[in-house]
């Protein structure tokens, strides 16, 4: 999506208010006057406003008021992603123009523009700001839309506390991650590939001991790179488990920079077939012994575990064998009936139909069938994985493997109940496990070097609380769910208590008894 060039906004001056049935025009410069002294408005629109009971009124002001963007660079990144267009048809559909237009590409537009003169934006911004002189903001439509969205994050509440609940024996561990000033250097590979144009990057971490065990292959999540998942390569290199990172062009971090600065689109759902051919081209390059050692023997020797981050996690379930059922865009229809502000993957999902088909095995780009005989698969880990609307019914259960699934209880991207316990309810290996870290978030296994600045800040509702705490829970549930491919009572289920975060293990019966509980009365 282009960057628009800075434009003169030309400012709406009237908006018709839609509620019960009535109509009444408000003049938007009287409406702002009014939002910062209630009291001292003597006109209609003053006396009509101060009939509403003191909270109302103040409700009204909040609303009014409160910034729909604090920062540039989020506001920029939000608007240009897969989640900002279907957002802002939603509210388009409620602030239309006199014609009853949608007005979704006029806000698009509005707020961009926006942006390059100010870094924090308000409601009342936005309607001051958009082109037509008259506007319909239909007051019951955002009611309404604003109590389905409560009642979502009511639900995603509801469902934490009865996880809470479960009567699961509490265990403590102590801290296993590496510092930073350990991390060390990883070996930087250019994989020729012949997909792509120009050389795939990987990252090798070597096992610096020797120990039987599979090799890691790591996948970052949608703009996401290596060095933000090194933390957890290098801690498990260390301990005997060689890792491979692949870098995915296209859809990683510069390819986000690129569309912030108005060079291409934001990279979506579309990256999937390369990000799967990028795995199978390592695969072969693997089995065919073209990349470097692993470390000393017989570390690596032991099969494969595919890792994934969000969109890897997506891709590290369909490289193992999975392929969506049939009827996908069906589902995304009702799905996408309302914006599902708790569950912002499903608009991610939706875009697969257009791109592997309606869930036909045939339509597939690449499967785990074509997984190399000679690197027998041994496990699938998944940090804050997705797949609802790709497996509704059957889950996890055409795996043959032990699956590691790892939410968050902050999510609001791929929560935990509808897209982790959905899909992990298939399963039925007896050593996969349900990880839901109370207090993480999307973004808890991401970590930035010291010296990098993010391309935009997060509050902590959005990536969680004390990243680094979370990560060293990670990586201590992580090193148990490998070891337990061997010795299965190892990772039992359990309130795992690390330096201070709280992780809830379960196995299959303990998230059937989750689920259970979540929709009984």
């Amino acid at each position: 999506m282009p960057a628009l060039a800075p434009q003169p906004v030309r400012a709406s001056g009237e908006v018709v208010v839609e509620l019960d049935g009535l109509r009444l025009p408000i003049d938007l410069d009287e409406l702002a006057a009014w939002t910062l002294q209630p009291d001292g408005q003597s006109g209609s629109l003053g006396l009509w406003l101060n009939l509403l009971d003191a909270e109302s009124r103040q409700g009204l002001i909040r609303l009014l008021r409160a910034p729909l963007l604090r920062d540039r660079g989020f506001g920029l990144q939000l608007l240009s992603s897969w989640t900002g267009e279907p957002m802002l048809r939603e509210v388009g559909g409620l602030i239309t123009t006199a014609a009853g237009e949608n007005t979704g590409v006029l806000l698009l537009e509005t707020l961009q523009q926006l942006l390059v003169r100010q870094s924090m934006i308000t409601t009342l911004d936005l309607l001051q700001a958009l082109p037509p002189e008259r506007l319909n903001l239909r007051i019951d439509g955002l009611l309404d839309l604003a109590a389905d969205w409560r009642r979502q994050l009511q639900g995603q509440e509801r469902a934490i506390q009865r996880l809470r609940q479960l009567p699961l024996p509490r265990r403590s561990s102590r801290s296993l991650l590496i510092g930073r000033q350990q991390l060390g250097a990883p070996q930087q590979i250019q994989l020729t590939v012949a997909h792509r144009s120009e050389p795939l990057p990987l990252e090798l971490w070597p096992a610096r001991r020797a120990k039987r065990g599979p090799w890691l292959l790591l996948m970052p999540g949608l703009g996401g790179n290596t060095e933000q998942l090194s933390w957890l390569a290098a801690a498990l290199a260390e301990r005997g488990w060689p890792v491979l990172v692949i870098e995915h062009p296209g859809s990683d971090e510069q390819a986000v920079q690129a569309s912030l600065r108005g060079e291409g689109p934001p990279p979506g759902a579309e990256s999937l077939p390369d990000r799967l051919a990028d795995l199978q081209a390592v695969l072969t390059a693997r089995r065919e012994g073209s990349l470097p050692s692993l470390g000393p023997q017989p570390s690596g020797e032991d099969g494969l575990v595919l890792i994934g981050h969000s969109l890897g996690g997506l891709a590290a379930l369909m490289a193992a064998g999975l392929v969506p059922e049939q009827g996908l865009r069906q589902r995304c229809q009702q799905a996408l009936s309302s914006l599902p502000v708790t569950n912002l993957s499903r608009l991610l999902q939706c875009q697969l139909p257009d791109i592997t088909g309606d869930g036909a095995s045939s339509s597939f780009p690449v499967s785990g069938s074509s997984l190399p005989d000679a690197i027998p698969l041994r496990g699938v880990i998944t940090f804050n994985g997705f797949g609802s609307l790709l497996w509704p019914s059957r889950g996890l259960a055409d795996l043959a493997v032990p699956v590691l699934v790892v939410g968050g209880s902050l999510d609001l991207v791929t929560p935990p109940v509808t897209e982790q316990l959905g899909l992990f309810n298939g399963s039925s290996d007896p050593r996969s496990r349900l990880v839901v870290v109370d207090g993480g978030s999307h973004f808890s296994p991401v970590r930035l070097a010291a010296q990098n600045e993010p391309l935009f800040r997060l509050g902590d509702q959005l990536v969680g609380e004390q990243p680094e705490r979370v990560q060293e829970l990670l990586l201590a549930l992580t090193i148990e769910f490998l070891e337990s491919t061997q010795h299965p009572s190892l990772l039992s289920p359990q309130r795992r208590v690390h330096n201070g975060i709280t992780g809830y293990v379960l196995d299959p019966a303990q998230a059937e008894r989750w689920r259970r509980a979540i929709h009984s009365p």
